[in-house]
């Protein structure tokens, strides 16, 4: 397989600075020997181009930075449309889960083009699905969902010539665990799978990937990967945009990734929401390479 690296420094879209350094922090921690190790080609396209906070205005504080997320957003779109065209295997890494957007525009576009459909799930502490309507802060790594769902600004959701790049029928969220008021609405309303941290708790996380898989695999040709490290407690991985306790232990995450590794069925990946600020030693951008690597098909035997 050849496995196509495109980082995506973002950090407009979050409340605290820092994120925009995670691409580098997770090329540091080894992602492309560990990758090569496995048996993979790995070509790297390099880094997005993104203006700093500094040279920005805020624009409105409910979608605060909107014109240059949208902007980078368009530009990662189509890097990932040309990449998985190319028959590679997109693996985006972030920067603030904000860049969804783009990633998931550009496969929606390249599935649309083919008459196919797409399957996402979304690993995740928070849902993401706020609009600038009901979000508390106007940040817009709360927005994502929201918008390729076709909910939120048109910046947004017109990215790759289509208002809804994907159906909540096709969607599972896993280990969500904070959730605004808004988003609570929302989810119960639009049909999207939703497995909390209590769900994976009462459950075991084996039998609720097990659930999540069968969901966005039915009647779609292609599943997406949006695994915000913030997801897993921060005991495990401190360095995140946003930490919240009670999160996927390290065995869980890793049997995510494995399960989604025996599936066969994960076509595109992204990892965002690694911050090297809050960090200890790197450890957080370690264990993103280590889930990497259990998804890629690394095993204990």
């Amino acid at each position: 397989m050849i496995v196509h690296l495109l980082g995506v420094p973002m950090d407009l879209g979050s409340g605290r600075r820092g994120v925009d350094m995670g691409p580098s922090a997770i090329r540091i921690a080894g992602l492309a020997d560990q990758l090569r190790e496995l048996g993979h080609k790995v070509v790297d396209d390099g880094d997005i181009a993104i203006k700093n906070m500094e040279e920005l205005k805020v624009g409105d504080v409910r979608a605060r930075y909107l014109g240059e997320i949208a902007r980078a957003s368009r530009l990662v779109a189509r890097k990932v449309e040309s990449i998985i065209g190319k028959g590679h295997f997109p693996l985006v890494l972030g920067g603030d889960h904000s860049i969804a957007v783009g990633t998931v525009s550009g496969i929606a576009a390249f599935a649309r083009r083919q008459g196919k459909k797409l399957g996402l799930i979304w690993v995740d502490a928070h849902g993401d699905i706020n609009t600038p309507e009901t979000s508390p802060s106007g940040n817009i790594h709360g927005m994502p969902l929201a918008a390729l769902l076709g909910d939120g600004p048109e910046e947004l959701t017109g990215i790759g010539a289509a208002e809804s790049k994907i159906s909540p029928r096709n969607v599972a969220l896993v280990g969500i665990r904070s959730l605004d008021q808004g988003e609570k609405v929302r989810l119960k309303r639009n049909g999207a799978q939703v497995h909390t941290m209590s769900d994976i708790d009462r459950h075991g996380i084996h039998r609720i990937m097990k659930k999540a898989l069968a969901h966005v695999t039915k009647g779609t040709d292609y599943v997406h990967v949006s695994f915000d490290l913030d997801a897993v407690d921060p005991t495990v991985a401190p360095g995140v945009g946003t930490p919240v306790k009670g999160g996927l232990d390290y065995r869980e995450a890793h049997l995510i990734m494995e399960i989604l590794a025996d599936s066969g069925a994960m076509t595109s990946l992204e990892l965002v929401e690694v911050n090297p600020i809050l960090d200890d030693r790197n450890a957080s951008a370690v264990f993103a390479v280590e889930l990497v690597q259990s998804a890629f098909g690394k095993k204990i035997l």
